[in-house]
């Protein structure tokens, strides 16, 4: 076993800090990889808070990795030492579910094995994630990042990129078609741009007047601030599909007015409090309402191959693990454009 500096959450309490923790040598079909850059997910502080319930501690989180193969073991076929991969969001799965087979493990009917605060299936230790300098993962659950995507910028593809790709693929996002994205964070950004890069009109939905700019930079053709009630109306039946990218609790049932007839709201977010649905506001326009969840691996490496072709990469803020904690809260106030990404190098300066 290898020991590996790590930074946790020894409880629902505590502040993460630095902790030691150990990686297996890897084993047939498996890369190690040194870890360089993880993003941070707002699903980390869910979890490291156990606001979700179900945690395991002490807890390492981080699902948005990139970094290179360190040592490859027997059978490994798809990488070799020095290659640039990631692992999103899960490190295994069933694989023999038709969800698994058909390349959709993230929802696998046993489940998907996450990156972290889950347990691996065989043996049941608790797994481990990117705020740490390795990992050993299954090549079938590492992802190839193109050389012209910068490593740093690549981290948050692998939950913000994948969870927006997603549904624009799945239901068919073409040029022409009208896309409002709703919230500007990091899902949000990222919809803007792959739904620009798809070559849609895109218009971003926000509370807040000041990310006005913020928005048409990215590359969407108009800005709505919503807390003018006014919006709704000037914009009923505009639009072709709606990503809603909001956590925070909101009326479902106005954003659905925005859609033409047979249009499709596709939530990313999960409110605290479930929001009602009113059934006229679907019967009336034949109107979809949908959820979507990541990707697969195979989708995963398809969204990573389109931002390469299309030029696109998350819009980051680097930051050194010693302010992880700053960060979280941070990013509860919404004060990060778009992601903030750890620089794994400042964790090894610490172990030094």
């Amino acid at each position: 076993m290898l020991k590996t500096a790590a930074y946790a959450a020894a409880s629902a309490q505590s502040p993460l800090a630095p902790h030691t923790i150990e990686r297996r040598e890897p084993g047939p079909g498996e890369v190690l990889i040194d870890i360089l850059y993880c993003g941070v997910c707002h699903s980390d502080i869910h979890q490291a808070r156990d606001e979700w319930g179900g945690s395991i501690f002490p807890m390492v989180p981080g699902h948005e990795i990139v970094g290179r193969v360190a040592r490859v073991g027997r059978g490994v076929s798809k990488f070799q030492v020095g290659d640039a991969v990631g692992v999103g969001c899960f490190v295994d799965s069933c694989r023999h579910c038709p969800q698994c087979e058909s390349g959709l493990e993230q929802y696998c009917d046993e489940g998907m094995t996450g990156t972290y605060n889950s347990r691996e299936r065989s043996g049941g230790a608790p797994t481990y994630g990117g705020y740490s300098t390795r990992i050993t993962v299954d090549q079938d659950y590492v992802l190839r990042i193109p050389a012209s995507i910068p490593l740093d910028r690549a981290a948050p593809l692998l939950c913000a990129g994948i969870t927006t790709y997603s549904p624009l693929k799945y239901h068919g996002v073409k040029p022409g078609d009208r896309v409002g994205v709703v919230g500007l964070g990091g899902l949000g950004h990222m919809a803007v741009k792959l739904a620009v890069a798809m070559g849609a009109q895109v218009t971003v939905l926000s509370t807040s007047e000041s990310k006005r700019e913020a928005a048409l930079a990215l590359g969407a053709q108009d800005f709505a601030a919503t807390r003018d009630g006014s919006v709704f109306k000037r914009l009923t039946r505009s639009f072709d599909y709606l990503i809603d990218s909001v956590s925070g609790e909101h009326d479902y049932n106005a954003y659905l007015s925005l859609l033409k007839v047979g249009g499709t709201m596709v939530l990313l977010g999960i409110p605290e409090t479930p929001a009602p649905v009113a059934a006229g506001v679907l019967i009336s326009k034949r109107r979809n309402l949908s959820g979507s969840m990541i990707g697969g691996i195979r989708e995963t490496q398809e969204m990573l191959d389109f931002c390469a072709e299309h030029g696109v990469a998350s819009d980051i803020e680097l930051i050194g693990i010693e302010r992880i904690n700053e960060a979280y809260e941070r990013m509860i106030k919404g004060d990060v454009r778009y992601r903030f990404v750890i620089d794994i190098a400042s964790l090894e300066k610490q172990d030094a």
